[in-house]
């Protein structure tokens, strides 16, 4: 089992920055491939940014591509969200998933390729 607790969320002004974490419980954080998701009102939960379980390879969403940063610390059990030229389209609750260890080590974009959930953190983005 793997509990993941995110943190770092807020209200910034567009073109702002911002820095998510995730913090994972359990003895097995570095077999597990990490992504972060975000859920906008109305919208479904979206894929923003995925990472192996080594951190050698990562994936991104087009729309946030040269302005996010995913990355992960096996030795802190942590996964970062490092955001950058932030716009109001950003704003979203945002969700950090792990994979069961089971699983490839591989990015993924799909939900259905996660196991764990945080509770979310939220993130506005004002113009």
């Amino acid at each position: 089992q793997v509990q993941l607790v995110e943190s770092g969320g807020g209200l910034v002004q567009a073109g702002g920055s911002l820095r998510l974490s995730c913090a994972a419980s359990g003895r097995t954080f570095s077999s597990n491939r990490m992504g972060w998701f975000r859920q906008a009102p109305g919208k479904e939960r979206e894929f923003v940014a995925g990472i192996s379980r080594s951190g050698d390879s990562s994936d991104y969403a087009d729309s946030v591509k040269g302005r996010f940063t995913i990355s992960r610390d096996n030795a802190k059990n942590t996964v970062y969200l490092q955001m950058h030229s932030l716009k109001p389209e950003d704003t979203a609750v945002y969700y950090c998933a792990a994979g069961a260890w089971y699983r490839g080590g591989y990015p993924s974009i799909h939900l259905y390729e996660y196991d764990y959930w945080g509770q979310g953190t939220q993130v506005t983005v004002s113009s």
